[in-house]
């Protein structure tokens, strides 16, 4: 269960989303505007934000871009609007949003949004932010599991939450580099110029970074996506 916020003005949103995410089993806080999501977020510490854009009195992109310039985007925001452009969704996630969704809001785009959302807290609890960022770049679109994550997982964004970190920041991070290469790897079917194209490497540093780092060359011919 994940502590959600939703701030939107019009009564009967918030009403149909907290029906919703409470259905799924999420605890859900409802705010009308932005002062009250202001309290909300300082006092509940939400997992997650759901923000509408058109308010009265502080739109969502204002509210967001204060919670930036103060340290106090520590959690994905979702801005939600029915009257947005595109300039204002790009605005948006320039500033920190994870995802724009257009209302009126499908109960499928609705569900995903959350779970990824939700996905992108649990990395950012866990891991630095320098980490997260490049992480949840290049595995939130796909399903390919590294295998240096330890357990069963379903999905390359589950995958990452499972790297150890109580070990050294060295080891940590050589775990998630191999992880990187071994996406890439599998990507390109294992073609080590596309490779290098996509992580900016010179090719002959790309072969000793992954002979250092142990990665099996032939695991993306194998397993080419």
């Amino acid at each position: 269960m994940a502590n959600i916020l939703v701030v939107d003005d019009e009564h009967g949103i918030r009403d149909l989303l907290w029906e919703i995410l409470n259905d799924e089993g999420h605890n859900v806080e409802l705010a009308e505007n932005a002062a009250q999501a202001r309290s909300a977020r300082t006092r509940e510490r939400p997992d997650l934000v759901l923000l509408d854009i058109w308010m009265p009195d502080t739109d969502g992109v204002t509210l967001l871009k204060e919670w930036s310039s103060n340290g106090l985007l520590t959690m994905p925001v979702i801005m939600m609007s029915g009257h947005a452009t595109i300039d204002t969704a790009v605005e948006a996630t320039k500033i920190g949003a994870l995802a724009f969704l257009e209302k009126p809001i499908t109960l499928q785009k609705l569900l995903k949004a959350v779970e990824q959302g939700l996905a992108r807290s649990s990395l950012q609890r866990t891991l630095p932010v320098a980490v997260v960022r490049p992480l949840v770049a290049t595995l939130e679109t796909s399903a390919y599991v590294p295998a240096s994550a330890a357990g069963p997982v379903e999905t390359g964004l589950q995958a990452t939450q499972n790297f150890v970190l109580d070990k050294p920041l060295r080891e940590a991070r050589d775990e998630f580099e191999k992880a990187y290469f071994e996406y890439h790897l599998a990507r390109e079917n294992g073609s080590m110029t596309r490779v290098a194209e996509k992580t900016g490497l010179e090719r002959t540093h790309l072969y000793r970074k992954l002979k250092q780092l142990g990665v099996d060359l032939t695991r993306g011919k194998r397993n080419g996506i």
